[in-house]
């Protein structure tokens, strides 16, 4: 059932919202004419839905941002503040139905990304984000539907589906629930079917039930394998419910591990997720995407699991500052039910960006480095309470300090060439501070339109220190920032690396893309830095420079692999082994050389170019 809505901004005070007019809005959505508004409501008339088959109407709201009270016919039916978790609500019975649904600004630091100055206004609105519909249901009924997947470490054939459905009911109920667990479209295994018992006095009832797996199909990322999924479905009476799932390990030990196997991660940041951007992380050869900061919507959580891009979630908590550590948890907890029926669903970083940046605007020369040593000394952060979050959390492995070198973090980010120093400077970051083996962000800005202005998340000041010369020079130099540092990582073996990011908020910033989707030049240059198996260079600059073939994949490959240098041309053959670094020759570089590498296992051709400067 389609709705037509209302919107006002609103005084955030302790009653029903009653403005002096509404305005017609789209609902789900962001209504821009409310950006910067600390409150806004919202509100829909309808009659009741309910034909003679039905006995329940369902509110289903999600995405409610951030915190949210909703009222029916002037009754306060609930609130909520976890805008990821959706909301279903059973209404009243009535004739004609008033609801009020009230949207306030983070009223405590879990506001993640949309509560800082990373995103515009407009991408902020308190609102009904993601869905908005009624739902009418047959008495009894299943109204929610959850599951959770295990399989064990040991024995990936020993699988089980953790089952959690609400039943709703009119009249005492003694009766089954029917369970079948069947794979998706043309997949190895069979199916399940089970019978789980519901005996209830009261209207509303949760049955938890576990459901045996035999002979399961796991899902892959897309560059190891197949995205298998099953569909449950729950019958009780009349009534159906299904969800769709996936089965799968993962771990991080040294490296992430998806089924027990090494998986090396290339990702992409996301900050402001879509399902076309899921499909343009596969095409930039990434393996995961990180939601920054803030809840995934439900079709981009889907999309990861169709495209087989393996998600980290953040916990919605960014920018410097103390946070209420039970809040946290309560939330983390949350959040894991709310992502664990995703196969894709595979990290959680729980504080993101944690201190003021402290470095930015220094060189790399002597003075400068030792700057940025005493700065990051004095950049303390006590990550107890983000630990106490990360361990509300123990289906998929955790990153509770996201931030600089210096603070000790889970998860690094650097952006030499940017904030501060070059480029080449990434080994001596690595080895001053003892970055671990995760790089949750790195790259560089560029502009994305020929007068971009102020755009939220790009430091102009950052832009004017490295670029003078408008679009095509500010990509030129982004494209070379973001593949120094991703081919340093990768030939260090990096386990797990992000760029940051995929797609620009405004007319500049650090993504790949535009925001309209447009790539710029970084775009195809990651996609070439990505490649799993890729030949570079150990350094692009004068002197003697290694010919270095990168393997990620876990078979061994027969290679040839060719190099150009001014025209000279020159080829051997290699068998790389599994997740291998092999130096393949050593060339003698000078300014201005034109060098050209390929690679090709007889099926597939990779290359890569580089023009030598000072």
């Amino acid at each position: 059932m389609s709705l037509e809505w209302r919107g006002a901004a609103v005084a955030p005070d302790d009653e029903m919202p009653s403005p002096e007019a509404w305005k017609p809005v789209s609902v789900p959505g962001r209504p821009d004419q409310f950006a910067g508004a600390e409150a806004v409501a919202y509100e829909t008339t309808f009659s009741d839905p309910r034909d003679e088959s039905d006995a329940h109407a369902l509110l289903v709201l999600s995405g409610t941002y951030a915190h949210t009270r909703v009222w029916c016919n002037g009754d306060l039916l609930t609130s909520h503040n976890a805008y990821f978790e959706p909301l279903r609500i059973r209404l009243p019975e009535s004739e004609e139905y008033r609801i009020v649904v009230e949207c306030r600004t983070p009223e405590d630091r879990f506001g993640g990304l949309h509560a800082t100055d990373q995103l515009p206004p407009e991408r902020c609105v308190p609102g009904i984000w993601w869905d908005a519909s009624i739902e009418t249901r047959p008495d009894p009924c299943v109204s929610e539907l959850s599951v959770q997947p295990q399989v064990s470490d040991e024995d990936v054939t020993d699988a089980t589906v953790e089952v959690s459905a609400t039943v709703l009911t009119q009249e005492p109920l003694d009766d089954r629930i029917t369970l079948s667990l069947r794979p998706e479209g043309d997949v190895r295994g069979g199916g399940m079917m089970d019978r789980a018992r519901v005996s209830t006095d009261d209207e509303r009832t949760t049955v938890t039930y576990t459901m045996d797996v035999r002979d399961p199909s796991l899902w892959w990322p897309h560059d190891r394998g197949e995205q298998s999924r099953y569909v449950l479905r729950a019958k009780l009476g009349d009534d159906e419910h299904s969800v769709t799932t996936g089965l799968r390990t993962v771990s991080y030990d040294d490296g992430l591990r998806v089924n027990g196997e090494a998986v090396p991660v290339r990702g992409v940041t996301l900050l402001d997720p879509t399902v076309e951007d899921v499909a343009r992380a596969v095409d930039t050869n990434a393996n995961l995407v990180r939601v920054r900061a803030q809840g995934t919507p439900p079709e981009v959580a889907r999309a990861c699991d169709d495209h087989g891009v393996l998600l980290w979630q953040d916990v919605p908590l960014s920018g410097p500052g103390s946070f209420d550590s039970e809040r946290g948890v309560a939330l983390a907890a949350r959040l894991n039910t709310i992502y664990a029926q995703h196969p894709s669903f595979a990290a959680v970083g729980v504080h993101d960006e944690p201190v003021s940046p402290y470095a930015d605007g220094l060189g790399s020369g002597f003075l400068d480095r030792l700057r940025f040593r005493w700065r990051a000394w004095r950049a303390g952060y006590d990550a107890s309470d983000a630990r106490s979050v990360a361990e509300a959390i123990d289906d998929v492995p955790t990153f509770p300090v996201v931030g600089p070198p210096g603070i000790a973090p889970d998860a690094a980010t650097l952006y030499p060439g940017w904030r501060y120093g070059d480029a080449t400077d990434l080994p001596w970051l690595c080895s001053q501070f003892d970055v671990g083996d995760v790089v949750a962000g790195f790259g560089a800005g560029a502009f994305g339109t020929p007068e971009p202005g102020d755009s939220p998340g790009f430091d102009n000041a950052c832009h004017d220190r490295h670029v003078d010369g408008g679009v095509d020079a500010s990509q030129s130099y982004q494209a070379g920032v973001v593949r120094e540092v991703a081919e340093s990582l990768r030939h260090r073996a990096a386990p797990l690396m992000i760029v940051d990011s995929l797609r620009d908020v405004g007319d500049a910033g650090m993504g790949l893309l535009a925001t309209d989707g447009t790539e710029k030049t970084a775009f195809s240059v990651l996609a070439d830095c990505y490649e799993p198996t890729q030949v570079i260079l150990s350094d692009p600059a004068p002197g003697e420079r290694d010919i270095v073939v990168l393997h990620d994949r876990p078979e061994k490959a027969n290679l040839t692999v060719e190099w150009d240098c001014n025209g000279d041309r020159e080829q051997a053959e290699h068998t790389v082994g599994p997740f291998a670094r092999v130096t393949v020759d050593t060339l003698t570089l000078s300014a201005g050389d034109d060098v050209t590498l390929a690679a090709t296992d007889g099926q597939t051709v990779v290359t890569n170019e580089y023009r030598i400067s000072e």
